[in-house]
């Protein structure tokens, strides 16, 4: 048996017992079949649960509820999206993008509104969300974002500071400018998935693990196939995010991309008192290759970011979440960010998969007459997204009326990655690329043009 703890300090911390619940013994019948017990059908399952509370809904899981990227994550709940507000303003027009982000911010109060009503305890606080310049070459993209939102009506939402004004909040080095929003809230999303999962099964959805969909047949008898039954339904709901990918039918549809998490020991008060950061703000630069923080309640700092490389075949396999010399690179930028914290210990190194779709935006989808609906492809900026997701779902299943609906996420259809071993090329041309980037705006101090290859198959 696994020892679920061991993946995520988020997994160790949630102060709940991980044995898995008992599996599917047998085909069964439902009205609503999940499959994932992470954030996206977990949700699903509260607001159908909401809508209607007579609806008899399963939860297939094929691990514990938490176990991916849900239990995984940088504890990150904010109103970013998958995709920037002004490539929706390109792609979908302004309304589109004014409706995505008061969609987004009602997510954020929307999670913590349920922590407090379900007594969760996530440690749900509105500290805010801090994007840096660090360096010359990325106020473009810092001062691009202010335009853009105040272009669209929106620029009550952020505020430009000044590299002293970002000091008052948190001291990091080589910090030119930061844009800061008030609405971003830190959680420890361990606590919050499985305190989900008790509150759907309060309720009396029936959550199987260690049962793993192996397949889903759409049409006039919906049902998922696992090694231990069917388990028919009226509506089937795909809430896998990048473990889709492992189903045939959905293996072009989004790629697993890794992200990866270190954690510091806690820190002694005499350096917090050097470095600031009281507010536990959300914070991350602008760099192409990513980067997120948080202080955690107990006075460590999480530092996450990419560069484990794609794996050919779309592989998802415990072994990728630890890359060492992504994990060591993170470590590295933990004491370039804090000179203060030079030889801090650490304590915890995960990571885990990601979906990615072709072009960066998520789809929320349900087809009545196939009876199957389904949320995915969040590429890492799915806390609040999913809990979007969730309600759109339910919204949509239920036949409920709600202006969520139009959302432009919804129903939409992405490309298919292409077949391998050209997709394996692409990807790692670009990872390759974002990273060349990186290093060479740093070196010079001079912003990417934004014209190159690697930017424009990377834009969003």
């Amino acid at each position: 048996m696994k020892d679920y703890r061991t993946y995520s300090y988020w997994l160790e911390t949630c102060g709940d017992d991980l044995t898995p619940r008992p599996p599917l013994a047998g085909s069964t019948e439902v009205d609503v079949a999940i499959l994932g017990a992470g954030f996206t059908g977990l949700w699903t399952a509260y607001y159908l649960q909401q809508r209607d509370p007579s609806l008899k809904i399963a939860l297939v899981e094929a691990e514990i509820a938490g176990y991916g990227a849900s239990g995984r994550n940088g504890g990150w709940c904010y109103p970013g999206f998958p995709v920037t507000l002004g490539r929706l303003r390109e792609r979908f027009g302004p309304e589109a993008a004014r409706a995505v982000s008061k969609a987004m911010h009602e997510s954020v109060d929307e999670v913590g509104r349920v922590d407090a009503a379900e007594g969760i305890g996530c440690g749900f606080l509105m500290s805010g969300a801090l994007r840096l310049a660090r360096g010359r070459h990325e106020l473009p993209a810092i001062t691009g974002a202010y335009e853009t939102a105040q272009a669209l009506g929106l620029g009550e939402h952020y505020r430009l500071l000044s590299p002293e004004e970002v000091a008052e909040r948190v001291r990091v080095t080589d910090v030119e400018a930061g844009l800061f929003s008030p609405h971003g809230a830190v959680i420890h999303p361990g606590k919050l998935v499985r305190g989900l999962a008790r509150a759907v099964e309060r309720r009396g959805a029936t959550i199987y693990e260690r049962t793993n969909v192996e397949d889903y047949v759409p049409g006039p008898k919906p049902r998922f196939l696992t090694p231990y039954g069917d388990v028919a339904a009226k509506t089937l709901v795909l809430a896998g995010e990048a473990y889709l990918s492992r189903l045939a039918r959905l293996r072009r549809a989004l790629v697993p991309m890794y992200s990866l998490i270190v954690l510091t020991e806690p820190i002694p008060e005499e350096r917090w008192a050097e470095i600031g950061w009281a507010g536990r703000e959300l914070v991350a630069s602008s760099r192409y290759s990513v980067d997120y923080l948080q202080r955690t309640a107990d006075g460590r700092i999480l530092f996450g970011g990419r560069g484990a490389p794609y794996q050919r075949g779309s592989r998802i396999t415990d072994a990728q979440d630890r890359h060492e010399p992504t994990h060591a690179m993170l470590r590295s930028m933990v004491e370039a960010w804090f000179p203060s914290l030079k030889g801090i210990g650490f304590s915890h190194a995960w990571g885990g998969p990601l979906g990615m779709p072709r072009d960066w935006m998520p789809t929320t989808f349900f087809h009545a007459d196939r009876g199957i609906a389904g949320a995915y492809g969040y590429t890492g900026s799915g806390v609040s997204t999913a809990n979007l997701s969730g309600r759109v779902l339910a919204d949509l299943i239920t036949a409920t009326p709600s202006a969520l609906t139009a959302l432009p996420s919804v129903n939409h259809r992405s490309p298919r990655w292409e077949p391998e071993p050209l997709r394996w090329a692409g990807i790692r041309f670009v990872q390759e690329g974002f990273a060349r980037l990186d290093r060479e705006a740093t070196r010079t101090g001079v912003a990417p043009s934004g014209s190159s290859l690697v930017e424009r198959l990377g834009r969003h």
